[in-house]
This record gives C-alpha cells, structure tokens and sequence, in this order.
C-alpha cells in the first residue's frame, strides 16, 4: 500500500475515468478531455495526488486531441518507462510523486525544448 492508499481508497478517491486512467493506464478518446482545448493560465496537478506537473505557459495545442505540454514544471516530478504496448514504442510518463499514469512524451514538440508531453485530461485537476 502506497501513502495514498490500497486500491480500493483509489477507486473511492477517484471518479471511474480517473482510476482507469491513472491506476489502470487507460487512455481517453482524443478530443473529449475537458483540457484539450483549455486556454486559462494556471496551474496544472495530477489528479490522483494534488501534486503540480504542468503550467498554462507550457501548454500548446499539438492538434493531438490531448493536453499537450513543452515541459513539466521539474523533470523530478515525472518518471519515464518504456512501453511497448499497443505495438508501438512510446516513452509513457507516470506522476513521480503517487505513480498514476498521464501519458505519454514523444519527442515531436516546439521549440524550446522539442518535446510534447501528451497528457490525459482525465489525470490533471486545473487551478488558475
């Protein structure tokens, strides 16, 4: 058990979507997260522990359907594994702090950095 719970407190804490998102790797359909198209300045946080990934500077629209960021606030908020599923290969992108998963980093992204962090809406809570 985690400082946040066994799996049963996830199912209580999260809603449905979160928990096959976060704890199961799920991901949502594109265009039907509520912060793919989400232009406010703020703060973005994982949805499973509060923890701040993500700014509103950081955010672009990578016309991928999904929330799409250059950069994380501190790359120790984040850890990389490899994932092979889906017959691709893909760097998938967990919260450092309670390991949900959010994502995925494809190195396809603008300039400064040329990365884009591919994230579920599902998994972010937003705070402006």
């Amino acid at each position: 058990m985690s400082e946040f719970g066994d799996e049963e407190a996830w199912r209580i804490r999260l809603t449905p979507e979160q928990y096959q998102i976060l704890r199961c790797s799920a991901t949502e359909a594109p265009f039907t997260g509520v912060y793919w198209d989400h232009h406010e300045e703020g703060r973005y946080r994982c949805a499973g522990c509060e923890q701040v990934l993500f700014l509103s500077d950081d955010k672009y629209d990578s016309g991928s359907g999904w929330p799409s960021f250059t950069r994380p606030v501190e790359e120790s908020r984040l850890t990389l594994h490899r994932d092979d599923s889906h017959g691709m290969e893909r760097i998938e992108v967990r919260c450092a702090s309670c390991g949900g998963h959010l994502g995925h980093l494809f190195p396809d992204g603008p300039n400064p950095t040329g990365q884009r962090y591919c994230v579920n809406s599902a998994a972010l809570e937003f705070e402006g």
